[in-house]
């Protein structure tokens, strides 16, 4: 640590040093090729571990080269051009201090960098909530000028990757170390257009494990060259960075994606990729084919807004005239696919927080006044969504949905009959069902599936401690088995449903699945004994790699 450095620091300016296994890969590769004379820049170089690697491959390779590196921190910059001097590199070497953003490519006037043979590197991970004002500007500018228009969610390295894209030669290399959200946001949907469209060649290096001290993000290798565009991608799963050594070029599994949309499909091996498509596509339908997906109760203060048995008793508030039945916030008190009113009774007599503030009148009194007074003195209505709403005491109300959706989930998202009829808040999902459907008991179960769970693997979002998220739209697309086949089925399942809800409750959910398998399969789900276990070997696989994510360091 450089002094005057800090851990907090370091991830303020989204600063995560690579590995130097993973660097020396990269460099290897981007100085390859028959035409290439060494010239490589690093954009935002941090202490030099890339032209490190990089000055040492050009030694091993008897090639003279140039060594560019751009970095915002001069400190970091300083120590980046004492360790390349010191490792006999200095002669080579040529560091500028300032905002990468701010380098005119090529061409442009008053460019300092001239085209070159490989940008390498590993672009700061500043998400959006931090990544604003000027330094976004600047970073959408830059993008902009290469033909991409990025939404104003995007984290820097995607303007960061976009950008150094300009200095490269026709026939360049790219080797960057990226977010894995670059496969699975929406945000990054111009990114990978761009790269369709750009690069004769794309490689994806995903990684079993975390790879980067401080960092909750998984990551990918992205290595790409030439121009021209490209329609398929090469990929390679590696358990982390000591495996880098044993890629093969033929090892790998070519990946058309689809014309848009996400690449998460690129995590499931590609045997299991195509059953999943042919079978979704032919006999499945999207669950907003049943009814909508929508948020809950947005309250700005659940721990105020949702309240126990004992704090209403205690305000004397009145059940459907200020407060209204809720599921508690949080999704751990849904632990099978039905939440009845006896159980929410039970969640009422051991004091969760069952009820929801609701006043219907406009002059509050009595209790019901003394409550609102204590919200007044914690300052609850300064909050961001109460201060923007008249009265702030009065939450915009979801009425009860039909069914619940578990939409951050450590093993699978999962649908509940909402039997106790009670509302909700933004913790979790409502489904709302066409009023012809007549799937409501049958839906929780029927989705309990492996072809539905492993879609749930692609169309949602790993995050850092192993949790799958899927946001409403995400939610929208999951794959249920079509109205005809489900209705079969839930003729075989009906009557085990008590046996089903008990599997799940004790957390044997993948036992309860090939139940549910079974009678897909009896009522025309075309999946073979052989086709059902790649799925079912593909779910376990993609689970264990994001519940695996280990912090390193």
């Amino acid at each position: 640590m450089l002094p005057g450095d800090s851990i907090d620091l370091r991830k303020q300016r989204g600063a995560f040093f690579t590995p130097i296994d993973i660097a020396e890969h990269l460099a290897e590769w981007a100085l390859g090729g028959d035409d290439n004379q060494g010239r490589v820049l690093d954009p935002t170089c941090g202490e030099g571990v890339f032209l490190l690697a990089a000055g040492n491959r050009l030694r091993t390779l008897e090639r003279d080269g140039q060594l560019l590196g751009v970095d915002l921190h001069a400190a970091s910059l300083d120590e980046t051009g004492r360790l390349l001097d010191l490792a006999g590199h200095g002669s080579s070497r040529k560091l500028f201090v300032g905002d990468f953003f701010e380098e005119p490519t090529p061409g442009e006037i008053g460019a300092r960098i001239e085209p070159v043979d490989a940008v390498i590197g590993n672009p700061p991970f500043v998400r959006y909530q931090e990544h604003r004002g000027d330094a976004r500007r600047k970073a959408s500018a830059a993008a902009l000028k290469q033909g991409v228009r990025l939404s104003g969610l995007a984290s820097s390295w995607a303007a960061l990757l976009i950008h150094a894209s300009g200095f490269l030669k026709p026939d360049g290399r790219l080797a960057m170390v990226v977010p894995a959200e670059l496969l699975s946001v929406g945000y990054a949907e111009p990114v990978r257009q761009w790269l369709k469209s750009r690069f004769a060649s794309v490689h994806l290096v995903l990684f079993e494990q975390l790879q980067f001290a401080g960092a909750e993000e998984q990551t990918v290798l992205l290595v790409a060259r030439g121009s021209g565009g490209c329609s398929a991608f090469t990929l390679h799963h590696v358990r982390d960075a000591s495996d880098l050594s044993r890629l093969h070029i033929y090892d790998a599994n070519a990946f058309t994606p689809r014309p848009t949309g996400k690449w998460t499909e690129l995590m499931i091996p590609e045997q299991a990729r195509g059953i999943l498509r042919s079978v979704t596509e032919a006999e499945f339908s999207s669950l907003d084919h049943f009814g909508n997906v929508e948020l809950g109760t947005v309250t700005g203060a659940n721990d105020y807004f949702t309240i126990s048995e004992s704090t209403r008793r205690q305000y004397h508030l009145i059940p459907n005239q200020d407060v209204v039945r809720t599921v508690p916030p949080g999704s751990r008190h849904l632990k099978g696919l039905q939440f009845t009113t006896g159980q929410w009774e039970q969640l009422r007599l051991t004091g969760e927080r069952v009820w929801m503030l609701a006043p219907k009148s406009n002059s509050p009194s009595g209790g019901l006044a003394e409550y609102l007074e204590v919200g007044a003195e914690r300052g609850v209505q300064l909050g961001y969504k109460c201060r923007g709403r008249k009265p702030w005491w009065r939450p915009p109300m979801v009425s009860a949905p039909d069914l619940f959706f578990t939409y951050m989930s450590h093993i699978s998202p999962r649908l509940i009959a909402n039997q106790a009829g009670t509302t909700f808040v933004n913790s979790m999902h409502g489904v709302r069902l066409s009023t012809d459907s007549d799937l409501r008991e049958a839906l929780p179960f029927i989705a309990l599936n492996t072809v539905t769970m492993l879609a749930a693997e692609v169309v949602g979002r790993g995050y850092g401690g192993g949790v799958l998220k899927l946001e409403p739209r995400e939610a929208s697309s999951l794959p249920l088995p079509n109205g005809p086949m489900a209705r079969e089925a839930w003729r075989a399942l009906s009557g085990r449903r008590a046996h089903l809800d008990e599997l799940v409750r004790t957390g044997n959910l993948d036992v309860a699945a090939s139940e549910v398998d079974s009678a897909l399969i009896c009522a025309g789900l075309s999946l073979n004994p052989d086709q059902r276990r790649v799925l079912q070997q593909a779910l376990i696989r993609q689970r264990a790699r994001r519940q695996g994510r280990v912090k390193v360091g």
